[in-house]
C-alpha cells in the first residue's frame, strides 16, 4: 500500500515524531511504501482563496506542496500526525490541509483510507474532542475512509510518550493495515 504520512510538529524529536516513527517502522515491516512529509520543515504558504488553481489549473504558490500533491493523489492511505495546539491540529498541518483545495477533484473519493495520530499534554476526557471532530469532517468531505485514531493524551514531551504504550500501539497500527 502507498501511504503518505503528513506530520505537523515543528519538533523533530517530539511526541508526535515518536508516534510517526513507530507507525512508519511498523508499516515498513509489513511491506508498505511510505512517503513522509514533514510540513513544519517545508515552505508551505497559506491558501489565499484567490481561485488561481481553478482558473489556471494550478496553485499560485510554488512551494513544498508541489512535492506532496502528486504523491498524495496516488496514495492509498493518508496519515495525519499532529500535536494538539489549542484543541486543534497544528498550523503547519492545517496549512497543508487547506491547500488540498487546489486539487480537491483529484483527491476526493478514490477510496483513500486515513489515520489520525495525535498527542496532547492534557488528559481531560474532552481534550481531543474538537481535533477529532475536525478530522472526521475532513475525512467525510474528502469522501475518504477513517481507519482509526491514536490519541496520546497526557503526553507533553517525548519522554512522557515513551513511558506509555502509545508508540507500541502506533507501530502495531502500521503493521496491521492490511494490503
Amino acid at each position: 500500500m502507498h501511504i503518505v504520512v503528513i506530520t505537523g510538529s515543528p519538533h523533530r524529536n517530539g511526541t508526535t515524531a515518536a508516534l510517526a516513527d513507530a507507525f512508519i517502522e511498523g508499516a515498513r515491516e509489513a511491506g508498505h511504501d511510505i512517503f513522509r512529509f514533514d510540513a513544519a520543515k517545508e515552505k508551505i504558504s497559506p491558501c489565499l482563496a484567490c481561485e488561481h488553481c481553478r482558473t489556471k489549473g494550478r496553485c499560485i504558490h510554488d512551494d513544498g506542496m508541489q512535492e506532496l500533491l502528486p504523491v498524495l493523489e496516488q496514495a492509498e492511505m493518508v496519515v495525519f500526525v499532529t500535536p494538539l495546539y489549542y484543541f486543534g491540529m497544528s498550523a503547519q498541518l492545517k496549512s497543508v490541509v487547506d491547500r488540498f483545495y487546489a486539487r480537491n477533484a483529484a483527491l476526493q473519493g478514490r477510496g483513500k483510507r486515513t489515520l489520525l495520530l495525535a498527542a496532547a499534554y492534557d488528559d481531560n476526557d474532552w481534550t481531543m474532542r474538537d481535533l477529532v471532530g475536525h478530522y472526521r469532517t475532513i475525512v467525510r468531505y474528502m469522501n475518504w475512509h477513517d481507519a482509526g485514531m491514536l490519541l496520546a493524551t497526557g503526553c507533553g514531551c517525548r519522554s512522557d510518550v515513551e513511558k506509555t504504550d502509545f508508540p507500541d500501539r502506533a507501530k502495531e497500527m502500521g503493521r496491521h493495515l492490511g494490503a
